[in-house]
């Protein structure tokens, strides 16, 4: 092959690997953070009798904090100034709550479902919002 198509090739791959290593440190810190917010979820529902769809909110907006920290140290190991990422993960995760809170209450209230499956299915839509928006525009 000519250099002329393979150097554009080279990039593309190295490219992908480099969003699937993203991706992966992305999917550890979501790892972390879900527990967390599953935690926070299954204590003050089972612990304190909150609304499954209010405790979901809670455990996500908490775990969205330690989510910021982690992704812009470790997943993306961004440089750019908190000034202008913060503002744009709080858009993002903001989006996310509004999904995951309208998943979970759907899943419960519309579908019957127990609330942690409705929090998995909300966990899923919100993980693949939450990486393409901050790799796109956060970090």
């Amino acid at each position: 092959m000519s250099a002329f198509l393979t150097k554009p090739l080279g990039r593309l791959r190295s490219g992908r690997l480099a969003v699937a290593h993203k991706f992966l440190k992305f999917l550890i810190v979501g790892g972390l953070c879900t527990a967390l917010q599953y935690l926070i979820l299954i204590a003050l529902v089972e612990g304190l009798g909150v609304s499954a769809t209010l405790a979901s909110t809670v455990g996500y907006v908490v775990s969205s904090a330690v989510n910021y920290y982690l992704n812009y140290s470790f997943t993306f190991r961004s440089d750019a100034e908190h000034g202008r990422s913060i503002p744009r993960f709080l858009l993002i995760a903001g989006c996310g709550l509004l999904l995951n809170g309208a998943i979970t209450y759907l899943g419960i209230t519309l579908f019957g479902l127990h609330y942690l499956l409705a929090q998995v299915a909300a966990t899923i839509v919100a993980l693949l919002w939450n990486f393409l928006a901050n790799l796109r525009w956060t970090f």
